[in-house]
């Protein structure tokens, strides 16, 4: 059943060579949101990895996005990182855009709440933000200072993993709440660029890997 459902969801990514730029290939998950049996698919297998890996032990999903960019996330050739790092990652708390839709998403699959982290000056409130670079600067993601209660533990999740830098900002703001991390998850992760790399000793898993 599982290796059916991967398949279905596997089979709505679509690629498009040398967009937004020569060289890359653009991985677009529009379809898996547009077909409801793809979506349901993904997020009953996130869901059931989530249990069989945490059972009960998770207080909150937290969920996430990238600052201007639309619901597609490109995959780069090894050696291109253009436009890689404009992408935000989530927990099951959430970060803007596509993030949003799979955390709360998978937030009701496992009966738990869903925490957003967002672009600095999106939340109201007292709060704590972090910067994290890109390829031509810095971007800064935020969360409120209440949204989490000291040892509640969370996962991260987004659609797309590729430098790790925004969803190792989530992390970092979480720590700063005094949160436990127990994972990050992902739809799509692109293996090149080494984003789990980056948030070691924090677990990570996803669904679907592209070089």
């Amino acid at each position: 059943m599982a290796d059916s459902e991967l398949q279905l969801v596997e089979q709505r990514i679509r690629s498009f060579p040398d967009f937004p730029t020569p060289g890359v290939v653009f991985r677009d998950i529009s379809p898996v949101l547009k077909d409801p049996a793809s979506f349901r698919a993904a997020i009953g297998l996130l869901a059931r990895h989530l249990k069989a890996t945490h059972g009960g032990r998770i207080d909150y999903i937290a969920a996430g996005s990238q600052p201007g960019t639309p619901c597609h996330r490109p995959t780069l050739a090894p050696g291109d990182s253009h436009a890689a790092e404009s992408l935000l990652s989530l927990t099951l708390t959430g970060l803007d855009s596509r993030g949003f839709l799979f955390g709360p998403s998978l937030a009701q699959e496992l009966g738990l709440g869903c925490v957003l982290i967002r672009k600095r000056g999106k939340l109201p409130g007292p709060t704590l933000w972090a910067s994290y670079s890109l390829e031509y600067g810095k971007a800064e993601l935020e969360i409120q200072k209440d949204a989490l209660e000291p040892g509640q533990r969370v996962v991260v999740v987004d659609d797309l993993l590729a430098t790790g830098g925004t969803m190792n900002a989530a992390c970092e703001l979480l720590g700063r709440l005094q949160a436990e991390v127990l994972e990050c998850v992902s739809l799509v992760e692109l293996t090149s660029l080494k984003g789990r790399e980056k948030l070691a000793p924090v677990p990570f898993f996803s669904l679907l890997q592209y070089e």
